[in-house]
């Protein structure tokens, strides 16, 4: 019936792009300006449901289910859950885990409950899809007691998408045994190896901080990085604001929206251009590690906001693959 969209949440030049489906001619309405953070921006989005003249729902009561992507599931959850009390609080105990998402994600359900009182919530984990990583590959190399007690662990994240692109890629290339290299570069990014439709291995992490450079985060560092920051003066706090929030292409450049950078690198400015090739030498060595794993490649899989829409990075990523 309809689609959305809310763009740079936490900004004063924040995106609300609502498309109705449902009539003919279909209509999309844009709205700009400041939304402060995801609760601001679902409470518009709910107005726009519900609008007078515009709106496909009467009232909170016509909505039967609310579907919630939640980033970490750890090892407890492997398909879409129906959330319970119990699920709720499993969600809370994760939040150090996925510190960036989580807490967001557990907010909205929390704003959902209340305002579609009779509808299901259901979640849908962005880790489910790597359960099928081998122990080789989702083990770190530290005391088995910190896995066996402290659940820590490669878990995997942006899997609804990694899986959703992957079975697209395989039914396209008619081949249900494909090896895929599944790319998703949005704010967050990840990259996954897909044998025959199962998760092998991917970057993400025991965190989604591991593995790419993204928008904020850092991707992969030298451990030693973080013990100098603090003795430099860093608090634990400190670092992981610095790691989750100030680093990536935000710390390489001041600017974490791609669509920016490139317009930095037309206007000449040198860190950017930099920033975007260290960006695409990462996507880069994952391939090969990948193609390794797989013994093989198939397909190459570029998806979200960055990989769909810029041309000028795939073709800086790929044009070196030859």
């Amino acid at each position: 019936l309809c689609t959305g969209l809310i763009e740079r949440i936490g900004t004063n030049e924040a995106l609300i792009r609502h498309k109705i489906l449902a009539t003919e001619p279909g209509l999309t309405i844009e709205r700009k300006g400041t939304i402060a953070d995801h609760t601001e921006g679902l409470e518009q989005m709910l107005q726009l449901l519900s609008d007078t003249e515009t709106g496909l729902i009467h009232s909170a009561d016509d909505i039967q289910v609310v579907g919630h992507r939640v980033v970490h599931g750890g090892e407890r959850f492997a398909k879409p859950t129906l959330i319970t009390p119990s699920v709720k609080e499993a969600i809370k105990v994760l939040f150090p885990l996925a510190p960036l998402h989580n807490p967001i994600n557990y907010q909205c359900i929390e704003i959902a409950e209340i305002t579609f009182p009779r509808a299901k919530q259901i979640a849908v984990f962005d880790t489910a899809f790597h359960q099928t990583l081998p122990a080789y590959a989702f083990r770190y190399a530290i005391p088995d007691t910190l896995y066996v007690h402290e659940g820590i662990r490669v878990y995997g994240f942006h899997g609804t998408s990694h899986k959703y692109v992957c079975g697209k890629a395989m039914t396209w290339l008619q081949k249900p045994d494909a090896k895929l290299i599944s790319i998703h570069l949005g704010n967050g990014c990840s990259m996954t190896a897909v044998r025959a439709g199962q998760s092998i291995d991917t970057s993400m992490g025991f965190s989604p901080l591991a593995g790419l450079v993204m928008g904020t985060r850092s991707g992969d560092i030298d451990p030693a990085v973080i013990f100098h920051l603090i003795s430099l003066g860093y608090s634990t706090d400190d670092v992981n604001t610095l790691l989750n929030k100030q680093s990536g292409m935000q710390g390489l450049t001041g600017l974490s929206d791609m669509r920016d950078i490139g317009k930095a690198v037309a206007a000449g400015n040198r860190s950017a251009e930099l920033a975007l090739e260290i960006y695409a030498y990462r996507i880069r060595k994952y391939i090969g590690a990948y193609a390794a794993v797989l013994n093989g490649l198939d397909a190459l899989i570029f998806t979200a906001g960055v990989g769909e829409n810029d041309s000028a990075m795939r073709e800086r990523i790929c044009s070196a693959l030859d």
